[in-house]
Formats: structure tokens, C-alpha cells, sequence
């Protein structure tokens, strides 16, 4: 009788195994098309790009050759190749640390007891709503040389008018501050969920012991804001480092390749100079520099999260 009842209980305690690997099998078939959405639209068309890299494929012709490392050597040799990377680098990295002080003073502004705090959100987060293509072109009819309201209002005091973006000592600056305004609202709101999920027992307590603002700002809230400076700086030197929509509306590039970056340039290449190989060099190149300094940047915030 004893005999019986165990293998009963065996079957009993069986199904409900049979049924959760049954139910783990079925829910991978649900990631089935998000894996066919990347590999059609990212690894497909990057491991083909690495493939043309090779070739001096003009972009249109059904015949080109493979000419092997020729476009690497023509890419380290190219001066422009290093013009577009410094002007990459800075609209990257100035983005990241404009935007990332900014957001953070705006999130620690409005995460006092201050009125119109939610007018205030909304106007700073706007811009994030507007494509970078428009908002390239309404900065571009400010700074506009004929036209521009900057000039109208300098040649309205007596001034002369500016050609700052014609000028390569500003327009790159301006592409950097352009970015910034756009984008500091997605910074501001990060920051400021972390504020608010940062407990106040904490500050009570340094209060208590006589803390100043300044200490508690360095020893309660900048350690525990890490997770929230990893993802920001993270995001922004991608964002940064790919930049293209507003240096085409800005500048096109210009004067020259003065304000290009590698994105940019790539597009110039593709379609303005059909050197599609080459192009695909460059995006092969830009690719490996994003990915190196984000997982760089990645790898020391993370650890700085585990040191607070």
C-alpha cells in the first residue's frame, strides 16, 4: 500500500515540473521577434558594412572589387579622418558634461519646495519632444548670418553682424550647445527620479550632526545618484558620439569639413562623393570608438556605484 502511494505522490509532484518547463519553452518564443528585428536592422547591416569595408564599392554599381585593408590604410591616412574624430570627441564628450551638469542642477532645483515646479519640468523637457532635424533649423534661424535674429538684434544696437557659423573657432561650440539645450531634459528627469527615491532619513540624520549643504551634497546625495550618473553619462556619450541630424541643419559640415563629424562625413561620403567603401570604413571605425569609450565610460561609473 505504501508502494502505491509514493509513486502517486511522484506523479503529482512531476506534473507541475513538466508544466513550468513547458510554460519557460513557450515564453521563448516570444523573444523570437525582437531577436529577428535586431538582427535584420543592427547585426545584418553591421557585419555587412564591415563586408564593404573591404571593397571600393561605389555605392550604386552591381560590380566593385575587394581591395582588403586599402581603405584602413586611407582612413589613418586621411587628415579629415582626424578633423571628423576631434570634432566627433567634442561633441560627445562636451555634450555629456553640459548636459550632465545641467540636469543635475535642475534636478536638484526642482526637487525643492519651489512654484510652478511641474511648468517648469515641462518646459525644460520639451525640446526632447521635437525632432533634432527641426530643432537644428530653428537654432539656424537664429544664428543665421543674412537674417538671422542674432544679427537683427546686433545690427539694432549699431553692431556689426557675425558670421558665427561660418567660423570653425564657433560653429562646433554652437553645435555642442544645440545638442545640450535639446537633450539636458532627459538628464533633469533621471536625476530627479534618483533625488526623490534618495530616502530624507539620511539628510535628518547629517543635519543632526551639523553637516553643511555642500558635505551632504557630497557624502549622501552624489554617492547615491551613481546609478543615475552611470545610465546619463552612458546615454549622452552615445547620443554625443553619433550626433548627425543637428550638424546637417546647423552647418552641413562647413565650412569645408570644419564642423563634420564622423556621421557626417560617412553621409558625405555615401552619397555626395559615391565612395560607399570608404564610407562603410569610417562607420566601421566610428562604431568601434563608441563602442570602446561607452563601455570604458560604463565600466568606471559602474564601479564607482559599488566604491559609494
Amino acid at each position: 500500500m505504501s508502494e502505491i502511494v509514493t509513486e502517486t505522490e511522484y506523479t503529482v509532484t512531476k506534473k507541475p515540473r513538466k508544466l513550468k518547463v513547458k510554460k519557460q519553452t513557450s515564453l521563448w518564443w516570444m523573444y523570437l521577434p525582437s531577436f529577428a528585428v535586431v538582427f535584420l536592422f543592427i547585426l545584418y547591416p553591421f557585419f555587412n558594412g564591415i563586408q564593404l569595408s573591404f571593397t571600393n564599392w561605389n555605392g550604386f554599381s552591381q560590380e566593385y572589387d575587394h581591395v582588403g585593408f586599402d581603405q584602413y590604410k586611407r582612413l589613418f591616412a586621411d587628415p579629415t579622418t582626424w578633423l571628423v574624430v576631434k570634432n566627433t570627441l567634442l561633441y560627445g564628450i562636451g555634450s555629456t558634461i553640459l548636459q550632465n551638469v545641467l540636469g543635475l542642477l535642475y534636478a536638484l532645483l526642482l526637487n525643492q519646495s519651489i512654484k510652478m515646479k511641474a511648468v517648469t519640468r515641462t518646459v525644460i523637457y520639451l525640446p526632447v519632444i521635437i525632432s533634432p532635424l527641426i530643432m537644428g533649423y530653428i537654432w539656424y534661424f537664429f544664428f543665421s548670418f543674412q537674417g538671422g535674429a542674432l544679427n537683427d538684434a546686433l545690427q539694432f544696437f549699431g553692431l556689426e553682424k557675425i558670421n558665427v557659423l561660418g567660423n570653425p573657432e564657433f560653429n562646433t561650440w554652437i553645435i555642442v550647445f544645440v545638442n545640450t539645450y535639446q537633450y539636458v531634459g532627459i538628464a533633469m528627469i533621471i536625476y530627479l527620479a534618483g533625488l526623490q527615491s534618495i530616502s530624507k532619513d539620511f539628510y535628518e540624520a547629517a543635519q543632526i550632526d551639523g553637516a553643511s549643504s555642500l558635505q551632504q551634497f557630497k557624502n549622501i546625495t552624489l554617492p547615491l545618484l551613481m546609478p543615475s550618473i552611470t545610465i546619463n553619462m552612458v546615454l549622452n556619450i552615445i547620443g554625443g558620439l553619433k550626433l548627425f541630424d543637428v550638424i546637417i541643419a546647423l552647418t552641413g559640415g562647413g565650412p569645408g569639413n570644419a564642423s563634420q563629424s564622423m556621421s557626417t562625413f560617412m553621409y558625405d561620403l555615401y552619397f555626395k562623393r559615391q565612395d560607399a567603401g570608404y564610407a562603410a570604413t569610417q562607420g566601421v571605425f566610428m562604431a568601434i570608438i563608441i563602442l570602446v569609450i561607452s563601455l570604458a565610460a560604463l565600466v568606471y561609473f559602474k564601479r564607482k556605484e559599488i566604491e559609494a
